[in-house]
């Protein structure tokens, strides 16, 4: 008999179907071979697809992209936390991610809200990388680089709606991903978020991202709260907090559908 696997997809950092940004979430008994998760992931073909397995703590979590296993996703974390919470009948207010490069990661929920809390990362300022102004197509103002991403800045929000990026060149460019944000005309700020490298062209919504967003704009509005939307097609709504050296992202979620994979 043929092993069968649930599956479900949910919009994360979103109250609205169709919004947000999609994940997958497979919950398991056990951890399938590396290869098996990677194909899993590249079948789906979303940003991201969540895998975890109960441990004495809590969950192991990992996470896929089409194309590679990434060290931290913030939205499929989100997706994995609405599951274990709306499908799965986990019972206490905060669950225990185990991950294998950024530590325990914490999910809480109260209300139809749940908070990630995540490392922060604090960007330096770094020198603009070749092609980067010309894959974006615009003038950017300013650039940093965190553990995995390049943060570039842009003046204002109708540059940063109108980038059409040219994905071929800015996948040359050696990081998981180009952040590009700028204070937002609604929100404290906004931001895109380009990942060719990694099989994602564009991410809808990044809770990862953010982590080092929150630092940055810390720095440069001088407060620690803040309201924040990722301008994407989908858009989604993140509330983002810095707490000392953590950042923490509260978002909602929505399950798209329930399904159960046959693998051999």
């Amino acid at each position: 008999m043929k092993p069968q696997l649930s599956i479900y997809q949910v919009d994360a950092f979103t109250d609205q179907l169709f919004g947000g940004n999609p994940a997958a979430v497979c919950p398991l008994e056990y951890w399938l071979p590396d290869a098996t998760m990677q194909n899993i992931a590249a079948e789906n073909n979303l940003a991201e697809t969540a895998f975890f397995v109960p441990n004495e703590n809590g969950y192991e979590l990992r996470w896929f992209t089409p194309l590679v296993e990434v060290d931290l996703c913030g939205h499929a974390t989100l997706a994995s936390a609405h599951i274990l919470y709306e499908h799965m009948g986990y019972p206490h207010p905060d669950i225990a991610f185990q991950s294998r490069n950024c530590g325990v990661l914490t999910v809480s929920k109260k209300d139809d809200l749940l908070t990630l809390d995540f490392p922060a990362d604090d960007p330096k300022p770094c020198d603009i990388p070749e092609n980067l102004s010309q894959g974006l197509g615009v003038k950017v103002s300013g650039c940093f680089k965190g553990k995995t991403d390049y943060l570039a800045t842009v003046e204002n929000q109708e540059i940063l709606d109108h980038i059409t990026p040219d994905f071929r060149t800015i996948g040359t460019i050696t990081a998981r991903g180009i952040i590009v944000t700028c204070p937002g005309e609604e929100y404290d700020f906004v931001s895109r978020f380009f990942a060719p490298a990694v099989g994602v062209d564009e991410d809808p919504v990044t809770g990862s991202a953010h982590t080092t967003l929150v630092p940055y704009w810390a720095k440069r509005l001088g407060k620690t709260e803040f309201v924040a939307q990722q301008r994407s097609k989908r858009m989604g709504e993140l509330r983002c907090r810095l707490d000392l050296d953590r950042v923490k992202i509260s978002g909602k979620a929505r399950t798209y559908l329930q399904g159960e994979i046959n693998i051999e």
